[in-house]
């Protein structure tokens, strides 16, 4: 190791601070674990979605027993889109090591974005223009921060719901997470995992009261409603729309989403290839079991003719004043619902950020390497401070041995997006704007990615010359089985929201408080975003007669007999077009790669 941190010296020594800048990665003490991968997955799924969205499904719906089969569809699906992320995941990005035979895969933040990039690769930019710009914008979880302002006014007992103070605490809440994280790495990874183990005892906690309700015991509430699994009635709908369906599903895709989460910090990860398949199966696993039977404990409860034809509060929030008949009970669950969405903005306030940073690592953003690089966060300065330890310079620190740093201003890009989703969505009452903006990032970040991801991964399968086989690191039995089953689903709902649902359903415009075919409209127009972006792009280099470079070099050691990366230097740089070549890219560093820093092996 003594190879690698020589050279991480001589480059940071020799870097160009006007258009390089040098990355690195957590040291083997910071990295994430097992554990944290599981919570961030429950953390992020374990949100709004399982307390909200039953009421619209089972609006959706018509039918108790045809919810339940669709909650059950819903884990199904999302594992189906976990495994197709884990077989691009742990397969790229690939790298040509030096000495070595081939390409080896090194692990890379990023998520879908460096998947996209590797499949449509060219012209250079545009892939990343098309996914970056959608996910800067909608990248966030901004519905749920409005959520959490209603859920506030609801847990201090109001009835009414003021605009203007819900947007305040939405605006205060996300700003709070954002400082969170700026302030220390590891401590909004301990409050995550904190949030992650609440959540899942919370849950059991419903579905026992569900349980105990269901076996006749009345609690001080109303009786139980185990008629609602009568099989004689427990089909019986008369929704015959396909959209409220189609609609019905999303939302529930919408609540399982989360999977994605810990390939966003993919390389923050210790020996992903070895953690990530059990770790994420078995959190998926966990998020399928405890929403259909959070869904059963509902239902245990509450009797459909209660529900139907329109629920006028969160089933959750039902579910408690049924079980304790007390209207401190509702009071309870909207306090426990407001910290449940607190976590879910906790972990996507985490997660979301570091892909904003791997965007911005592209140069396709304004200030891109600024939003591309990380600082020492405050907490471990202060702390090395406190301990009596001079603050390490740039040049003294190394891979092995640095303070934890924290991507600063794509924690803040993370944060004004967030803010100006709820600023553009302010005209609506808090329960519009929310169902609006949770809509959206379903149709877009859930459905439209998992649409285009899933198919990049059938035209790899089946697309021969690109022999995608000899690079893929995990397979599972009936390949591409995966693949077709979340590319078909994603499909299907895609196109089902254009169909105009019936006037009494939940998605009708006389509910939603917007025209149905909104959504599906800006959907399908953020596919433009980017293209707009990437012509703007080429316009202005065209104009001022430059070109964009960039170049990001990883440094890379083996731990574990697997490459990961230990650090990477980020170059942009503009060249002048002129006739000659342009100039190389980094001039002052070496860019030949000693093999002693490739065959270490850390234990």
């Amino acid at each position: 190791m003594a190879a690698l941190e020589q050279e991480y010296r001589d480059i940071v020594e020799k870097v160009k601070d006007d258009t390089q800048r040098v990355e690195i990665t957590p040291t083997t003490s910071q990295l994430l674990g097992r554990f944290t991968v599981i919570c961030l997955i429950l953390n992020r799924t374990i949100g709004s979605g399982i307390f909200t969205t039953p009421a619209y499904v089972l609006e959706g719906t018509g039918s108790v027993g045809a919810s339940l089969l669709l909650w059950t569809a819903g884990g199904l699906i999302a594992t189906c889109g976990l495994l197709v992320w884990l077989e691009f995941g742990l397969s790229l990005p690939l790298r040509k090591i030096p000495g070595q035979e081939g390409e080896h895969n090194v692990p890379r933040s990023g998520g879908e974005k460096n998947y996209l990039e590797f499949v449509f690769g060219k012209p250079a930019f545009l892939s990343t223009c098309m996914y970056g710009m959608v996910f800067v914008l909608l990248g966030n979880l901004s519905g749920n921060a409005i959520a959490f302002g209603e859920y506030c006014y609801a847990a201090a007992g109001s009835t009414e719901k003021p605009r203007g103070p819900i947007i305040g605490i939405a605006i205060g809440i996300l700003t709070a997470c954002t400082l969170l994280h700026m302030f220390s790495r590891r401590g909004g990874i301990l409050i995550n995992n904190a949030f992650a183990v609440f959540k899942v005892l919370f849950l059991v906690a419903v579905i026992i009261l569900g349980l105990i309700k269901a076996d006749g015991h009345r609690l001080g509430g109303a009786q139980s409603a185990t008629d609602n699994f009568d099989a004689g009635v427990s089909f019986d709908s008369d929704r015959r729309d396909v959209v409220s369906w189609a609609n019905s599903l999303l939302y529930i895709l919408y609540t399982y989403s989360g999977f994605e989460q810990p390939f966003y910090v993919l390389s923050e990860v210790k020996r992903p290839r070895a953690v990530f398949p059990s770790a994420t199966l078995t959190a998926m696993a966990m998020a399928t079991v405890l929403f259909v039977l959070t869904n059963v404990a509902y239902f245990c409860v509450i009797p459909k003719a209660d529900l139907l034809p329109r629920v006028s509060k969160p089933m959750a929030v039902i579910f408690a004043q049924n079980v304790f008949g007390s209207p401190n009970a509702k009071r309870a669950m909207s306090a426990l619902i407001a910290m449940s969405i607190l976590g879910n903005l906790i972990v996507m306030t985490f997660t979301a950020a570091r892909v904003k940073q791997e965007i911005a690592k592209e140069g396709v953003l304004p200030f891109s390497l600024f939003f591309s690089t990380s600082y020492t966060s405050p907490w471990a300065w202060l702390r090395n401070r406190s301990r009596g330890r001079a603050a390490l310079k740039h040049s003294q620190e190394t891979p092995n041995h640095h303070l934890e740093r924290t991507p600063i201003p794509a924690l803040g890009l993370h944060w004004l997006s967030s803010v100006f989703l709820i600023v553009v969505t302010a005209m609506l009452r808090p329960n519009e704007s929310y169902l609006f903006l949770v809509s959206l990032y379903s149709y877009v970040v859930i459905i439209g990615f998992g649409f285009v991801v899933s198919g990049a991964l059938l035209y790899l399968t089946f697309n021969r010359r690109r022999n995608w086989s000899a690079y893929c690191n995990f397979r599972i039995p009936l390949r591409p089985l995966h693949a077709l089953v979340y590319f078909t689903s994603c499909g299907f709902l895609l196109y089902a929201a254009f169909a105009k649902p019936q006037l009494d359903s939940p998605f009708s415009e006389r509910y939603a408080g917007y025209p149905w075919w909104i959504i599906p409209m800006i959907g399908q127009s953020t596919w433009l975003w980017g293209i707009f972006w990437f012509g703007l792009l080429h316009l202005f280099w065209r104009i001022n007669g430059v070109e964009l470079v960039v170049m990001r070099v990883p440094i890379i050691a083996q731990e574990h007999g697997h490459w990961v990366q230990k650090f990477e230097v980020v170059t942009h740089e503009r060249h002048v077009k002129v006739a000659a070549p342009p100039p190389p890219l980094m001039q002052n560093i070496e860019m030949s790669m000693r093999p002693a820093s490739f065959h270490s092996d850390i234990e």
